[in-house]
């Protein structure tokens, strides 16, 4: 078993940031969506309407393949 170093073990800010990534939801805080629908968008995009499972508010998100 390998011994981690100092240097190797995020600190406590970048493990937060981590924690961070993806959807929030901007009413409640919530990181827990279903999606009520999807659609194509301009281009390549899919516009998929989200629902907070938390509070119900409703947000858009326009997602593209990279």
């Amino acid at each position: 078993m390998t011994k981690q170093t100092p240097a190797s073990i995020p600190s406590v800010k970048e493990a937060s940031a981590l924690k961070e990534r993806g959807l929030t939801c901007p009413n409640c805080g919530c990181h827990h969506f279903f999606v009520v629908y999807t659609r194509a968008a301009a281009g390549k995009k899919v516009m998929r309407r989200r629902e907070c499972r938390h509070c119900g508010r409703r947000i858009t998100t326009y997602e593209q393949a990279l």
